[in-house]
């Protein structure tokens, strides 16, 4: 089974958005089947086989979370970001100015789903392989 230390390892090769379907095909090795992470502190519950998972730290100081969804200026977001033009930290608190409370990244259907406060369901992409 995977441990936090060998996320860590491949999380440290992301310096961008750009990076991050290199970063799925690590995870894919390593025998993450998925994962959320939770905008207000950064934090990654991660899912393996068999009801396996492993909770990380958190990341950084608590980000507040909008009370409503702005999905169109989180698209504008994501899209800047998926582009390399900023980091991680930033990325997070675009989103929570947007409402997005945490994603989940669903490695076997290869999709990142965005969800609200209310777990409602915002945005689904497909993650390219």
């Amino acid at each position: 089974m995977f441990t936090i230390d060998q996320i860590k390892e491949a999380h440290a090769k992301v310096k961008s958005g750009a990076d991050f379907p290199n970063y799925i095909q690590d995870l894919i090795i390593l025998g993450v089947k998925g994962y959320d992470t939770f905008v207000n502190d950064g934090h990654v519950e991660y899912y393996g086989v068999n009801g396996y998972s492993v909770t990380s730290d958190e990341k950084y100081n608590p980000i507040s979370i909008a009370s409503s969804v702005n999905k169109e200026l989180f698209i504008e977001f994501l899209v800047k970001h998926q582009s390399g033009e900023t980091d991680y930290l930033t990325f997070c608190n675009h989103a929570g100015q947007c409402g997005i409370a945490k994603w989940r990244v669903d490695i076997i259907e290869m999709t990142c789903t965005y969800f609200d406060s209310e777990e409602n369901e915002i945005l689904i992409e497909k993650i390219p392989s």
